[in-house]
């Protein structure tokens, strides 16, 4: 039996310019970071006992005698992708909902692949894992996805990862003092909006949107190093909130399925009650929004956006790991 556990992410800045169909060209970054909410994923050869070969447990369960007979697409995939040919029992848990903007598909992808690979013997490099993630989600599964997910789940910690021009991406982890990055922890705060979708849906409009959109993206390009500048100056933090807020309103004006009035009224709640900046996680649409304010702010936020669920959360440093491992 072979465990991994994989975290989900926030990102704060250049969300958009992580897709191909910009980045080739005109070249991209994110500014994002893992947190300790994870994805975790069990994988056991079957014994020869039953009537299926594959046992999959998620949402639903699927007990299937073939590979092309499972629903699940990731899952699939990646059985396909790797000759799996073994029986095998994979069991899904996580500690968020999925479809919630904090890049739970591609935690689950990279997990996967994670515990696949082990199972086979391999031990494939973080970016690696990363690389194939990408190629699953987005050749086999025909999903209209970024490069940002799968590389800030896959690496951990707090990261600037630039993408193109060209197919390169570069993952530069953020070299802030452990105090630095405690301070900005502190400012944070994550709710869950009670909304979930689909975002290769949703992204569908913001691509098609996407050669009319160069100034606005540019300028969440642009905002990355603003962000990054702000964070090691060592001063007051308090300025970080501005770019947040200001990239969240060019968010918005990328595609008219990326906010609702419901959620535009919680943001608004949240920067009445003191917030100085935030966003919706991921695509938008719904899912997680992130907020921040300063912390003697908290509570009062937290009074005010007190119909959606606060998720407290730190940082995660480790990226996708095998946690456990016992030969069958």
């Amino acid at each position: 039996m072979i465990i991994s556990r994989t975290p989900f992410r926030i990102s704060f800045f250049g969300g958009g310019t992580d897709y191909p169909g910009w980045y080739e060209q005109h070249g991209g970054a994110v500014l994002s970071a893992a947190i300790n909410r994870y994805c975790y994923l069990t994988c056991r050869t079957l014994p020869p006992f039953f009537d299926h070969r594959f046992r999959i447990a998620y949402s639903i369960m699927e007990s299937v005698k073939t590979i092309e007979e499972i629903k699940h697409p990731a899952v699939r995939a990646c059985l396909q992708h790797l000759n799996i040919e073994n029986g095998l029992e994979i069991h899904h848990d996580s500690d968020l909902p999925k479809q919630s903007g904090l890049g739970t598909s591609s935690s689950f992808a990279v997990g996967l692949l994670n515990v696949l690979h082990r199972q086979q013997g391999h031990h494939p490099s973080k970016l690696e894992l990363a690389h194939e993630a990408i190629h699953i989600e987005r050749n086999l599964c025909r999903e209209n996805v970024g490069s940002q997910d799968q590389m800030a789940t896959a690496v951990g910690g707090v990261n600037r990862i630039n993408f193109g021009p060209g197919e390169q991406i570069k993952v530069e982890p953020v070299g802030l003092p452990p105090e630095r990055l405690a301070y900005l922890e502190s400012h944070l705060m994550l709710f869950f909006t009670g909304f979930s979708r689909f975002a290769s849906e949703i992204v569908t409009e913001q691509l098609q949107n996407m050669p009319s959109k160069p100034v606005e993206l540019s300028t969440l390009h642009q905002f990355v190093d603003q962000g990054i500048n702000i964070l090691a100056d060592g001063g007051e933090i308090d300025a970080f909130g501005k770019p947040m807020h200001e990239g969240w309103k060019l968010k918005r004006s990328l595609s008219s399925r990326i906010s609702k009035p419901e959620i535009d009224a919680v943001y608004e709640a949240g920067l009445a009650a003191g917030a100085l900046g935030g966003k919706l996680c991921g695509a938008g649409g719904g899912g997680f929004l992130l907020m921040f304010a300063r912390p003697e702010k908290h509570a009062a936020v937290k009074a005010a956006l007190s119909s959606c669920l606060h998720v407290p959360f730190s940082f995660d440093h480790h990226g996708s790991q095998i946690i456990f491992e016992e030969k069958d």
